[in-house]
């Protein structure tokens, strides 16, 4: 530490004592830990309300009418926005806030307004495009206002991770989840932008603010399959290799598992849909097979302060994959297929990134958090049992209803989406009783306080 010292200048030229330096390093934990906290609570709050309330809602009145069009495509477009930007982009850029080693460097200047500038602009601009979508308030303002809002708020986030080097720099190749994760950012950044194009478009010439049905489902194509779930890949080869005990992730396998599932989205947005759907199924299972999920481990897990089931539910994660994939190709193949294609868009979103989410971050988060330790593993188990019991009746049943084949799977739609909902309540308040609790610091320092003698 005294090296280390001596090694940093503060811009007045006098060396940092041990103490200063250590001052420092906790404060800017502390700050850093408020932060994704932040973000972490507002994704939380859009998961729970304006997504899937609003989708519950949406399920529960379709199934009433046992119509799919029952429901106002501007709804079902502001539930997916929720959840998609709202919940799991609020979560992306807290956890890339956090992770820019920059913020952390003792001799630096300690620029976390900008991090705050993003969330709010974030934040406000994802809530205005929800309600101009419900309620039609001011919509052909805000719907491109608030794209705009979400570029320039992404664009801040760029601008502050493309300021540091990583460890890696100056060598010749990245890490492979470094890679992924740079084209999943890309993906990222093509979703905004195009949905700020489609905003203006829909603004100027729509006569409601929900997209056109066709180019809707070319942008959830890239908005799922395009940024999150090579996101989801990305840090799976991170993190899995450790929390699973797994074998070191096969570069070449990963990589061509995001070349396949690129060249299936622009296939999907050029609406070569069987090619696409073909592609996207070949990429879903050369990735599982480069990370090497379903490998024998090499070494035993690490499930302490989880429960014991997170292993299972992350390999199921990427079951929900496959099956997400294979039910894609099926739908492609039908010329009417409106409840497979749900099917599959919900064992993508809630099968897999829900699930995935529910996991990982159910494993990191409290950590991330101020050091805390996730509030109960038991009730992590009941939410992803509830998740996975509500996805499986959903998805079981959506085909079956919609295409006419099982009257019966209309009056299960509305009781796997009531379950969901269930399971996102016991997720959200899994980690916000985290993180009103005590940092495991504090609470040892003080147990340790109480048992000294005066």
């Amino acid at each position: 530490m005294a090296d280390l010292a001596t090694r940093i200048e503060v811009q007045q030229g006098r060396a940092l004592s041990p103490d200063q330096i250590f001052e420092i390093t906790r404060v800017r934990e502390k700050a850093l830990s408020r932060l994704l906290m932040a973000y972490i609570s507002a994704g939380l709050a859009f998961m729970l309300l304006p997504g899937t309330f609003l989708g519950v809602w949406n399920l529960i009145s379709i199934a009433d009418r046992h119509a799919a069009d029952s429901v106002p495509s501007a709804w079902i477009q502001a539930h997916g926005h929720a959840q998609i930007f709202g919940w799991i982009g609020s979560f992306i850029l807290g956890i890339g806030f956090y992770s820019i080693p920059k913020l952390r460097r003792v001799g630096q200047p300690f620029a976390l307004w900008t991090a705050w500038v993003c969330w709010a602009l974030w934040t406000t601009a994802v809530a205005l495009r929800w309600a101009s979508n419900v309620y039609l308030w001011h919509w052909r303002v805000l719907l491109p206002a608030t794209a705009s809002a979400e570029v320039i708020a992404y664009a801040v986030f760029l601008h502050a991770v493309s300021g540091h080097k990583g460890k890696n720099a100056g060598k010749e190749k990245l890490d492979v989840w470094v890679w992924v994760v740079l084209i999943a950012s890309l993906g990222f950044l093509a979703d905004l932008l195009v949905n700020l194009a489609l905003s203006i478009a829909t603004a100027v010439q729509g006569s409601s603010p929900a997209f056109p049905p066709g180019l809707d489902q070319h942008f959830l194509v890239l908005s799922t399959w395009g940024f999150l779930v090579p996101f989801v890949w990305g840090f799976s080869a991170k993190w899995l290799p450790v929390f699973l005990g797994l074998r070191p992730v096969r570069r070449g396998r990963l990589l061509a598992a995001v070349g396949l599932n690129t060249t299936g989205v622009a296939c999907a947005v050029a609406g070569w849909t069987l090619t696409a759907s073909v592609l996207l199924l070949a990429g879903s299972i050369m990735a599982i097979l480069g990370l090497r999920l379903f490998e024998p481990p090499h070494q035993a897990p690490k499930i302490k302060g989880v429960h014991s089931s997170f292993p299972v539910f992350v390999r199921l994660a990427y079951v929900w994959l496959l099956i997400a994939g294979s039910l894609g190709l099926w739908a492609a193949t039908l010329s009417e297929a409106p409840g497979a294609w749900g099917a599959s868009r919900h064992a993508l979103t809630v099968g897999f990134l829900a699930t995935m989410v529910f996991s990982i971050g159910q494993r990191i988060l409290p950590a991330f958090s101020g050091m805390r330790l996730l509030f109960s593993p038991r009730l992590m188990f009941a939410a992803l049992a509830l998740l996975t019991l509500g996805c499986t009746l959903r998805v079981s049943c959506e085909a079956l209803a919609y295409l006419g084949l099982a009257g019966w799977a209309w009056s299960l739609l509305p009781l796997s989406a009531v379950i969901e909902l269930s399971a996102v309540a016991a997720f959200a308040l899994n980690l916000g009783m985290t993180f009103v609790r005590e940092p495991r610091v504090v609470a040892e320092n003080r147990v340790a306080g109480t048992c000294m003698p005066a």
